[in-house]
């Protein structure tokens, strides 16, 4: 990658009709916004789906068609409700195949199982062999390791460049397993360049005065976002907009001068500025 490199767009998918019926609560949107963060990487999408096969496969194909890097959380086990294994091949038109790594760990935690509970492994017996389906993974994919329980996720990678990264929905396994593919997947250990948000508090102006100097700051600097973000009921600030640049820091830092100096004949009342990461 070139100096002026930057990362792919980053997704995630949670998969599970839990989440949409509000039994559980996501806890994988904040976390994962963390753990990019923390690695100067930013967020582009999300989307939550339930247990519907057609519509995760429909999905996952669209997203395989881009050169994303996307983690999906949910789905991956072994009963029938878990589906995303099985739409991930039908999105990559392959079939499922038991993975030699993965039944390799599977087992090795199988047998220590049986070890801790005093008891004779058997690994042909029903309950082991339904959990072999855990390491069934679309043809071609690759193991992607669980330290929790070693049961493995697994990655694919799609024709049109997109890398994805499914885990189980448990957060105790999920987030170990994306932080360790942030760590390892080479489109973004190879970036040059992070990522920074850069913003300043405004007070008693109006968004519709903001908007052509967006628009110019767009214009001008075409590698960055904006974005013009109004609170009515802040306990700190009260009303105020929370106006700023995101993008690669360098790009990020000349936008956010130009940004002050656009703002600088408005003659505002400012609060604090804000840099992220």
């Amino acid at each position: 990658m070139s100096a002026e490199a930057v990362p792919p767009p980053l997704g995630l998918i949670v998969v599970g009709d839990e989440i949409l019926s509000g039994r559980r609560a996501d806890q994988h949107l904040s976390r994962v916004i963390e753990l990019l963060t923390a690695r100067g990487l930013a967020l582009e999408w999300a989307r939550y789906i339930g247990d519907d096969a057609a519509r995760i496969e429909a999905t996952l194909r669209e997203v395989f068609a881009t050169p994303a890097v996307v983690f999906c959380t949910g789905g991956i086990g072994a009963t029938p409700d878990d589906r995303t294994r099985q739409a991930a091949a039908a999105a990559l038109g392959v079939p499922l195949q038991l993975h030699p790594e993965a039944r390799r760990l599977i087992q090795q935690r199988q047998q220590a199982v049986a070890q801790e509970k005093g008891q004779v492994w058997e690994p042909d017996r029903a309950d082991n062999l339904q959990r072999l389906k855990m390491g069934e993974f679309p043809a071609g994919a690759s193991v992607v390791p669980n330290p929790y329980n070693q049961i493995p996720g697994f990655a694919c990678r799609g024709p049109g460049g997109a890398t994805v990264y499914f885990t189980p929905g448990f957060p105790v396994m999920a987030w170990p397993m994306i932080a360790w593919a942030l760590d390892t997947d080479p489109a973004l250990a190879a970036r040059t360049t992070g990522w920074r948000e850069r913003s300043v508090i405004v007070f008693d102006v109006a968004e519709s005065v903001l908007a052509p100097l967006l628009e110019q700051l767009e214009r001008t600097h075409p590698r960055i976002k904006i974005f013009s973000l109004p609170s009515v009921d802040h306990p700190d600030y009260g009303p105020h907009i929370d106006l700023g640049v995101k993008g690669p820091p360098p790009a990020a830092d000349a936008a956010f001068n130009d940004l002050l100096e656009l703002l600088a004949p408005l003659r505002l009342r400012y609060g604090p500025q804000r840099v992220r990461p």
